[in-house]
């Protein structure tokens, strides 16, 4: 995982985290605008929710935030 997408992950789980409580649930999505402005790093992302971790679409974030710390 890239240091870009590593940081990105852990300031949107910090972020939704905070807003919403520990129970609150993300998808990949959560890490990019509706627009379609980096697709290397949504494929990126993909791949490593999709095929590497083999996540559900929906996960807590601090699980997420969990995984990628010790990354």
């Amino acid at each position: 995982m890239t240091p870009v997408l590593k940081s990105k992950i852990l300031h949107v789980c910090d972020t939704k985290i905070a807003q919403k409580g520990t129970s609150v649930g993300i998808s990949f999505y959560a890490f990019f605008k509706n627009k379609n402005d980096n697709p290397e790093l949504l494929m990126e992302a993909a791949t490593w929710w999709i095929k590497t971790q083999q996540l559900d679409h929906f996960e807590k974030a601090v699980k997420i935030k969990k995984l990628v710390e010790h990354l």
